[in-house]
């Protein structure tokens, strides 16, 4: 089946798992599958490769490992008009939007060789759609909603958000733009994150039913404290603008969200403010050299290092990192053609961007013993002084990063998840987060105590 949504960010990612791990609960062998996913946030493959952490995500949520087949296709973007492009968890080419849609019949073909690998060895797959389901200027080159659910002839869910209004127009209005066997396929609707009484809302419930002709598969509610690792940068967002003195680089091409699940009060800066944090993170991003340039031209450069000057710690985690030193160098034009930079000069490391990509998930140990699991996905090979302090040692020995005049520099993403080590950066004590794991059992309850059963069964499994 495929859950499909009504535009981005009302809740497919969430959606998805939280099916993938009720069917699992049933006793099917379920997969999750988005063939083509926007996003930054990517994790390593145990087996190699990275894939978006949403479908890491409703792997773990099968008691699955994370592979490659799970997301074909990731578009990293690292320009307002352009992406890198993995392909099968590896770096593909880099594209403009145009360029990419040339290259629809080879991707289609992957696409659809990676679905019947996966689908031949699991009794259920849960497909992920993006965007909206019904983009009809993308739909001749469609790989990933409709387009994929006809070549598959796979039942569709159809997912709208109550929550930021307009669900009367983004239901009725989607499916009036389906073609005939489209609308045969999107054989329901769900009604995600309503606040209140569910009760109040059934002369809606019948209203939609009546216009689209199709059922609504439950009304689900807004399910607060179970945190979910976020797919793309509209959840940074989500960052509130309060008196913490945290303050996290709202980078244009910022990556791996989840680096900041346990700080989510901190304050979101894209420009410079009159107030002094005791901490200031340059998070990870996918152009490092062109978010530089734009760090400098809204003058955050000079904020950040009077910041420093003035008492603040100041955290880097892998461009972010890679910004904190003294130069940064792309020979090959992985991210940009900008060719070389200089740094903000709070590290004395020099970094240059090679051709191949690390993608590995490690263990470390910090210098004060703290052991913790984290993951790597970059480019860049940096070196720094022989004597200088690590940030953390790996367990293969290999050193990584380095600590200096309240600077520290990772390539580490997942170290500030775990709250021992934030702890230790931040000098506070930090709570931890309920384990993915409860998440993940949270959600399949969730949706067990909404959705209609029966008719589940009958749209979804029995067809």
């Amino acid at each position: 089946m495929m859950v499909a949504g009504t535009a981005s960010h009302v809740g497919k990612s969430w959606m998805t798992t939280a099916i993938c791990r009720w069917l699992t609960r049933r006793g099917l062998s379920v997969a999750p599958f988005k063939a083509q996913n926007m996003s930054n946030n990517s994790y390593p493959c145990s087996g190699g490769g990275e894939i978006g952490r949403a479908q890491v995500a409703q792997a773990e949520a099968c008691f699955l490992a994370a592979e490659p087949d799970m997301n074909p296709i990731l578009l990293k973007p690292n320009s307002d008009i352009g992406s890198q492009v993995v392909l099968n968890g590896k770096v593909w080419k880099n594209l403009g939007a145009r360029e990419y849609y040339e290259h629809f019949p080879i991707l289609l073909e992957h696409v659809l060789a990676a679905y019947d690998r996966l689908a031949s060895r699991h009794d259920f797959i849960v497909m992920e759609g993006a965007g909206s389901v019904t983009e009809l200027n993308l739909k001749a080159t469609d790989l990933v909603n409709l387009g994929l659910a006809t070549r598959l002839n796979a039942p569709v869910m159809l997912t709208a958000d109550i929550d930021r209004g307009g669900v009367f127009a983004a239901v009725v209005g989607t499916f009036a733009l389906l073609d005939e066997r489209e609308r045969a396929l999107l054989r329901s609707f769900a009604i995600n994150r309503f606040r209140g009484d569910p009760a109040l809302f059934e002369s809606g419930v019948g209203l939609l039913e009546e216009r689209t002709g199709k059922p609504c598969m439950g009304v689900f509610p807004y399910l607060r404290d179970v945190p979910l690792d976020p797919e793309d940068a509209v959840t940074l967002d989500d960052l509130r603008r309060s008196d913490s003195d945290i303050a996290i680089v709202a980078f244009p091409h910022i990556s791996n969200l989840s680096d900041f699940r346990l700080i989510p009060g901190a304050v979101r800066i894209s420009r410079p403010i009159d107030a002094q944090f005791g901490y200031v993170i340059l998070p990870g991003t996918k152009n490092t050299i062109g978010d530089l340039a734009w760090l400098r031209s809204m003058k955050l450069d000079e904020w950040i290092l009077d910041q420093h000057r003035r008492g603040a710690r100041i955290i880097g985690i892998c461009g972010g990192y890679q910004m904190m030193g003294d130069s940064i160098e792309d020979p090959f034009g992985m991210e940009s053609n900008a060719g070389r930079a200089d740094g903000l000069g709070l590290l004395p490391v020099r970094t240059v961007l090679a051709r191949e990509k690390v993608t590995r998930a490690v263990r470390a140990v910090t210098p004060t013993g703290i052991e913790f699991a984290a993951y790597e996905i970059h480019l860049g090979i940096t070196t720094r002084p022989p004597d200088a302090l690590t940030f953390a040692t790996l367990e293969d020995g290999a050193d990584d990063g380095i600590r200096a005049d309240r600077c520290f520099g990772t390539y580490l993403h997942g170290a500030l998840e775990d709250c021992r080590v934030l702890g230790e950066l931040l000098e506070r004590a930090i709570e931890p987060l309920p384990s993915r794991e409860t998440s993940y059992e949270a959600m399949a309850d969730w949706f067990d105590a909404n959705v209609d059963r029966r008719l589940f069964e009958e749209l979804y499994l029995c067809s």
